[in-house]
């Protein structure tokens, strides 16, 4: 049983209008024919694919934080060599233990 509906709905177009490698829209996240047949779309198919375009940002939003997480991830690596480099050229060089001093913990 198809829901009723009151308002028309409104296209999801932000005026961004530029595709990515996979024909989708970087701004609204329709493909080619969604945008192109937008008007000829009953109601629920216009639901339909507001919902698709919904799962498609959420799943290119992941993709995003997952790549900057890796990135991140990869620039502590880069950085925890080089300061593990720096330490073991520091205890090379520096056969001594370390003095703190006099101190007391009361």
């Amino acid at each position: 049983m198809e829901q009723l509906v009151f308002f028309e709905i409104p296209s999801p177009c932000i005026n961004v209008c530029q595709s990515d490698n996979r024909g989708y829209c970087l701004g609204c996240f329709r493909s080619r024919d969604e945008r192109f047949h937008w008007q000829n779309l009953s109601d629920a198919q216009k639901t339909e694919v507001i919902r698709l375009c919904r799962d498609r940002k959420r799943r290119r939003a992941y993709a995003l934080h997952k790549a900057r997480l890796e990135a991140l991830n990869a620039e502590r690596a880069s950085a925890n060599g080089r300061l593990a480099l720096e330490d073991e050229q520091a205890n090379d060089n520096n056969d001594t233990e370390l003095d703190l001093g006099h101190f007391s913990l009361d």
